[in-house]
């Protein structure tokens, strides 16, 4: 397996009145073309720093992440912004739907902000719509669909600029299990069918045990963790 996704001496800091803090520092891993990666550890390690950094939200405070060996941190802020568009799609535990969107307007909002259509991006949408099984809540609105409806909307969201990234942050963590396995079963179907790369942030074992890689982070430190 390639490698697709490959990070060298990453550190984040964050600043204090006094000095700074350091999240972790010299993180290096490489991530296979079309795996499937959990990361692993307890609340406050910083596994959302991470995925932050690795979805070109955050900056990092050293250290380089290099996407099909593109230096992701080399762009300029403009073409930052046009790679988080295209390239990344991002699944949270908190939805984020705007509420006075339906939900193939939540959809297609990615794609107008790309710079297509109003019509492409609504057809666009209600394709990724149906590919969730949502195509007969395209009209509603968040607060009319149930919380692991609303995380498959998210879900199309991240998909409809096709990205070939996806990284999500605890994503059943706002759901009960039977909903979550839902969504859990929905994110492995799509990374198979559209050959993503993905990464899933979770502290919880039952949602790592559906991914073909783990890692664990504790310390400042991510380690590969043996399935064996």
């Amino acid at each position: 397996m390639s490698s697709f996704l490959r990070v060298e001496n990453l550190a984040k800091d964050y600043p204090l009145p006094r000095g700074s803090y350091p999240v972790f520092q010299g993180l290096t891993f490489e991530v296979g073309r079309g795996s499937l990666a959990a990361i692993m550890g307890a609340s406050g390690v910083g596994k959302t720093t991470l995925l932050n950094l690795l979805g070109a939200l955050d900056r990092p405070t050293s250290g380089h992440i290099f996407l099909q060996d593109e230096d992701v941190f080399a762009k300029n802020e403009a073409d930052l912004a046009a790679f988080r568009n295209k390239q990344v799609g991002f699944v949270f535990q908190f939805f984020h739907l705007l509420p006075e969107f339906t939900a193939l307007e939540n959809v297609a909002f990615p794609l107008m902000i790309g710079g297509s259509s109003k019509e492409e991006a609504l057809r666009r949408a209600g394709e990724v719509l149906e590919e969730v099984r949502l195509g007969n809540k395209s009209g509603s609105r968040p607060a009319q669909m149930s919380g692991g409806e609303q995380q498959r909307v998210a879900i199309a969201r991240a998909l409809v600029n096709r990205p070939s990234l996806l990284l999500a942050d605890e994503p059943t963590g706002n759901l009960d299990w039977k909903a979550g396995e839902r969504v859990l079963q929905l994110i492995l179907d799509l990374h198979r069918l559209r050959g993503l790369t993905s990464l899933v942030v979770t502290h919880n074992e039952k949602v790592a045990a559906f991914c073909q890689e783990q890692f664990l982070m504790e310390a400042g430190e991510l380690k590969r963790m043996s399935l064996g």
